[in-house]
């Protein structure tokens, strides 16, 4: 996927997350505690509690990509 620079915003999760969680929770957290769209195209990183493992969420618009 091409990114042009500077084009893409990128919001971090502040708290820890539950790495079991997929679309659907992630969306929620994104909706509901970060405020944000998930379908605007920007980029949702969450991370667990020992900050060793991430998940990207993107809306691509054809769905959603979990990395």
């Amino acid at each position: 996927m091409f990114f042009p620079e500077g084009a893409v915003r990128v919001h971090v999760y502040g708290q820890p997350v539950d790495m079991r969680k997929s679309f659907d929770g992630l969306y929620a957290l994104t909706r509901h505690a970060l405020g944000c769209d998930p379908l605007s195209g920007a980029l949702f990183v969450f991370i667990n509690r020992r900050g060793t493992q991430m998940k990207v969420l993107y809306w691509d618009r054809t769905g959603f990509c979990v990395w």
